[in-house]
């Protein structure tokens, strides 16, 4: 791979990853500080990242697979959704700014596979090349929620208003500068199939045979129950943190991507030593432990456990998510390994994430007390009681009988951040 493929590919990266932590994070404490919105709409917005993540494989397999070059689209994809964030950003209230943000969500989550798909198709050793460029995402994710500390705009104004409007704009102008770099990044045409697309192609429908494997149903389930916890993460850490005093939240919080980071570099040792039900047990457990941290931690004494809480990110997320897809990979045939990603991203970020976006919205607003304050004691101890009794049927139920523990040698640093996900 040549110098100048390579900093186009991780400039793609930077930029894809910078577009969406830039605007993401903050989004409740936008929506509930300047749109006064209640935590059943924060919700809401928060599921429009399931309902693209649901559409996004038809899109994937109908267009980018079969007719147009892969960064044409991306192009394409990009400059429509700048002038969507924009627009979001001068709506005037919730109604006017759903709209807005579902129909991004719709055309960006297909971009994340997109930008995999161009950077898979440019590397001579995906296994050795794809980690340096992926990296590069998470980068971005981290610059992202450091500017909008760094700025301030998280900081309400007598009226309890904030800045964060600025984040949307932001975000556009990032993908309105990606969405023309596209046009020069290096050609991706389409790969010529044999034969029609089926529904069950786009779906990933093949993969439902793995269903089969009494284990791999618990940790399908499992997954899809862990998963509305997640979302009380994703909808109400920032404004959590801004409500209890945590200055320059947003760049706070991307501590929890530096260790997810830090986490990636030490799967293929937990690997080796642990095997997949310990790993993915303790990935369950830190959410019970970030929740309860959460729970109890203010910005007084208590400050270390919101520390703690965001840093446990990399457990979090890693353990679980990356090692279920290491998992499902290891369990697929050759000619299904797609279809199965495929199909546990659309249980969890589709079907498990919409239900809890649904839920926390509710639980936020039953706790509401005077004013703009919750009762956030109570609200995180639900996410945390969800967490550990899934955590305890898992444990029950889940006896991998039929794959053997990966080894060190199994699972390489590059295989383990190509699943890497933000």
């Amino acid at each position: 791979m040549t110098a100048t493929i390579r900093f186009k590919l991780s400039l793609m990266m930077f930029l894809e990853f910078f577009i969406w932590g830039a605007w993401f994070v903050t989004l409740g404490t936008y929506l509930q500080s300047n749109l006064r919105t209640t935590g059943i709409q924060v919700g809401v917005a928060v599921l429009t990242q399931s309902i693209g993540a649901i559409i996004a494989p038809f899109i994937i397999g109908l267009i980018a697979d079969r007719f147009f070059s892969a960064q044409k689209i991306l192009g394409v994809l990009h400059l429509a959704g700048a002038l969507l964030l924009w627009q979001a950003a001068g709506a005037a209230d919730f109604g006017a700014f759903y709209p807005y943000i579902l129909i991004y969500m719709i055309l960006y989550m297909p971009t994340l596979a997109l930008v995999n798909s161009i950077s898979f198709r440019q590397l001579q050793n995906p296994e050795k090349e794809f980690a340096s460029i992926r990296v590069l995402g998470t980068l971005g994710w981290i610059i992202a929620g450091l500017t909008i500390g760094w700025l301030h705009w998280e900081n309400k104004d007598a009226n309890g208003l904030t800045m964060l409007g600025l984040t949307f704009k932001m975000a556009a102008g990032a993908a309105a500068l990606l969405g023309v770099f596209s046009f020069f990044l290096p050609s991706t045409p389409p790969i010529k199939k044999a034969g029609p697309t089926t529904v069950g192609d786009l779906l990933g429908l093949d993969a439902i045979r793995l269903l089969k494997n009494r284990s791999y149903l618990i940790f399908f389930l499992a997954s899809v129950a862990i998963c509305v916890p997640l979302s009380f993460y994703y909808g109400f850490t920032n404004p959590f943190l801004n409500e209890v005093g945590m200055k320059a939240a947003a760049g706070v919080q991307s501590l929890g991507q530096v260790s997810e980071v830090l986490f990636m570099l030490l799967i293929p040792v937990f690997f080796a030593r642990l095997g997949v039900k310990k790993m993915l047990a303790i990935g369950m457990a830190a959410w019970v432990v970030r929740y309860i941290f959460f729970a109890y931690g203010n910005g007084d004494g208590n400050y270390w456990m919101l520390i703690a809480g965001i840093v446990l990110h990399g457990i979090c997320y890693d353990f679980f998510f990356v090692t279920g897809q290491i998992y499902t990979d290891n369990l697929a045939g050759e000619q299904s390994k797609s279809a199965a990603q495929g199909f546990i991203t659309l249980a969890t970020y589709g079907v498990g994430m919409l239900i809890g976006s649904l839920l926390s919205g509710q639980i936020v607003d039953a706790h509401q007390l005077s004013g703009s304050l919750h009762d956030w004691h109570t609200i995180w101890l639900i996410p945390a009681a969800i967490a550990a009794g899934v955590l305890v049927v898992f444990l029950l139920l889940f006896k991998d009988r039929n794959a053997a523990p990966l080894t060190a040698g199994e699972i390489t640093y590059a295989e383990a951040t190509a699943r890497l996900e933000v």
